[in-house]
């Protein structure tokens, strides 16, 4: 793949996590249960069209997979669980989406598919936790922490 090309598809795939980690925030959801409910396809569906996507309201698109994908509200609120500066979903995504790119990376998996498997890990519960530590850590820690099951 060409470098223009490949550092797009790292955009699209940031993209998609901050449009997961807002989705969760606006319907008070895990994380996983976005990933989920959007499955491969749907998943497929928005990384392919990101470039798309990302132009339009961000709420738009949200409101857009919560009707389709039938969505409903969770209880699940770590925003105001935290008790220091919350990070906007772009923070987290870029969190997220660096760690999917190292999961694919040693994985030799698609980026889709080491999605699913990182939003469905115990390790997104320690990040989305802004009063840990674990979300201000770098990628390589976060890394060797979710491949040995703990934190480290």
């Amino acid at each position: 793949m060409e470098k223009g090309r490949e550092d797009s598809r790292l955009n699209d795939l940031f993209f998609v996590c901050s449009l997961i980690e807002y989705v969760g925030r606006k319907t008070k959801n895990e994380r996983n249960v976005i990933v989920n409910a959007l499955g491969r396809k749907g998943l497929e569906h928005y990384y392919q069209l990101a470039d798309v996507y990302h132009c339009e309201n961000i709420d738009k698109v949200t409101d857009e997979i919560i009707n389709k994908y039938g969505i409903v509200p969770g209880t699940y609120d770590n925003v105001a669980k935290a008790t220091d500066n919350v990070p906007t979903h772009w923070d987290i995504g870029k969190v997220m989406y660096r760690l999917v790119v190292e999961d694919a990376k040693h994985t030799g998996d698609d980026v889709i598919g080491a999605l699913i498997r990182v939003y469905n890990s115990w390790i997104v519960q320690k990040i989305d936790d802004y009063s840990s530590s674990m979300y201000y850590e770098n990628t390589s820690y976060q890394y060797a922490s979710y491949m040995a099951n703990r934190m480290l």
